[in-house]
């Protein structure tokens, strides 16, 4: 092969941006058709979805994950990553393609430590990563604006943070259509460009807050929180069911998860991690969206000085949205995420990695995991926490969304159908509203069968 002549010097991989003309994607949707939504076409029932995903989970936790989503209608909106995959994929879309983050709702955005340990603001989940339309990112992070907005009492600032959030990601995504790509992907939010976004001029207090919750969230944090020395040995302490050594009917997944996984990371971070024991392994629930699929953490502590490092190895499933745009060039669903999760974030977890094992069932069916460190100066945002300065926050979770789809698609594409009007915006707001409104009836559909006792569920969160 000869690299001079403008050949491919290497195949194909996933990944691959391929140029497309953006204002022509126009004539296939144009803008004024992203702000429509028809109840009647969405082609699926919302109660139907949601249980369909129940298949692959832990059954003991159904019912909690039912409770949690039928709280409210945020909480639904959280868990329901399926329902709105199905209901963006019954209209048309743009064909401009990204590594969508899947799950852009507003709340994971958040920070934590680089590998270099300096906090950035970046996106925070990726379970149901796939490429796809970079307009589906958009819409489910612009209507968790408003669904949060009401969910926390201030509806009326709703229609001010989703114009924040979209001019957040239309500004920086025309500066992305004129950088250079390398200068794309060295682009990060660092803790002080998110206190200029969300702090007012006589509030200055975000800052030493964030530093304070990072500190906290720490492996060495949540050693002191977590743990306690029973019977001369260090041991995470339970708080059943959110955390339990209820492992007997796991244990040789774990073992084997963790061996596994040391096959999938580098081998400068495996003799790193070789130099660590296993001390205590717990069964963990987490989120909303995620309840009842199998979550262990682990606790390893290093040889020489008993520093502790705290592991969550967390099954993945197919995403939401391969039944729609195809299934993962990986044939591991771990493996997606943390390849999506590269691809998105401007830096990643240096333990991040994955495995797959066999169920022990009947079925033989395989288990799939990612592996990723559980506290490492991660700040998660709390919805009564940034209601009040929603617009502001909203603007830097615009512009991380935007360096994602830009890092992995065509900025220029994009920001040429976006266009210079404000058309794109206002249809996008209009969608976002639209969907509240369907997001509350779904809500209500749910909570009508867990009342009747239709769907079992329990109340309680930790």
């Amino acid at each position: 092969m000869n690299l001079w002549q403008g050949e491919p010097a290497f195949p194909a991989r996933p990944g691959k941006v391929v140029s497309i003309d953006g204002a022509a994607q126009r004539k296939v949707v144009g803008r004024r058709a992203l702000g429509r939504w028809d109840p009647a076409g969405r082609g699926h029932d919302a109660l139907a979805t949601i249980l369909a995903q129940n298949a692959i989970r832990d059954q003991a936790l159904l019912p909690l994950r039912h409770g949690r989503m039928a709280a409210t209608p945020w909480t639904y909106y959280r868990g329901a990553a399926a329902v709105m995959a199905a209901d963006l994929a019954s209209a048309p879309h743009t064909g401009i393609t990204v590594q969508l983050c899947g799950d852009a709702h507003v709340l994971n955005f958040g920070l934590w430590n680089t590998p270099e340990r300096n906090l950035a603001f970046d996106l925070r989940d990726f379970d149901e990563t796939l490429q796809g339309p970079f307009e589906w990112d958009v819409k489910r992070f612009l209507a968790s604006l408003v669904i949060l907005a009401r969910n926390n009492g201030v509806a009326d600032s709703a229609a001010a943070a989703v114009a924040a959030g979209y001019a957040g990601y239309r500004q920086w995504m025309a500066k992305y259509a004129a950088w250079p790509e390398l200068d794309i992907w060295y682009d990060a939010v660092s803790t002080e460009q998110l206190v200029d976004y969300t702090t007012a001029d006589d509030d200055h207090r975000l800052d030493a807050i964030i530093e304070k919750q990072a500190a906290k969230r720490s492996n060495r944090g949540v050693f002191k929180k977590l743990t306690d020395v029973v019977d001369g040995s260090r041991r995470i302490v339970e708080d059943p069911p959110y955390r339990t050594h209820a492992l007997a009917d796991h244990y040789d997944e774990l073992e084997s998860i963790i061996s596994q996984y040391q096959e999938s990371i580098p081998d400068h971070i495996s003799s790193l991690w070789s130099r660590f024991d296993l001390v205590d392994a717990v069964q963990q629930v987490v989120g909303v969206g995620s309840v009842g699929m199998r979550v262990f953490l682990t606790l390893s502590e290093e040889r020489r000085t008993g520093d502790p490092i705290f592991l969550q190895m967390k099954q993945a499933g197919p995403s939401v949205y391969e039944q729609f745009l195809g299934p993962s060039p990986y044939d591991n669903h771990g493996s997606r995420v943390i390849h999506g999760q590269r691809m998105i974030q401007s830096a990643t977890d240096m333990f991040v990695g994955w495995t797959s094992i066999a169920a022990d069932d009947e079925t033989g069916q395989r288990l799939d995991f990612y592996v990723r460190q559980f506290r490492d100066g991660k700040v998660i945002p709390k919805g009564e926490m940034i209601a009040p300065r929603l617009s502001q926050f909203a603007t830097a979770c615009g512009h991380v969304l935007a360096r994602a789809h830009a890092r992995s698609g065509d900025a220029e594409a994009i920001d040429d159908y976006l266009g210079k009007s404000a058309k794109a915006g206002e249809s996008l707001a209009e969608f976002a509203f639209a969907y509240a409104d369907q997001n509350d009836a779904d809500h209500a559909q749910l909570a009508r069968a867990v009342e009747d006792g239709t769907v079992a569920a329990t109340e309680g969160w930790p």
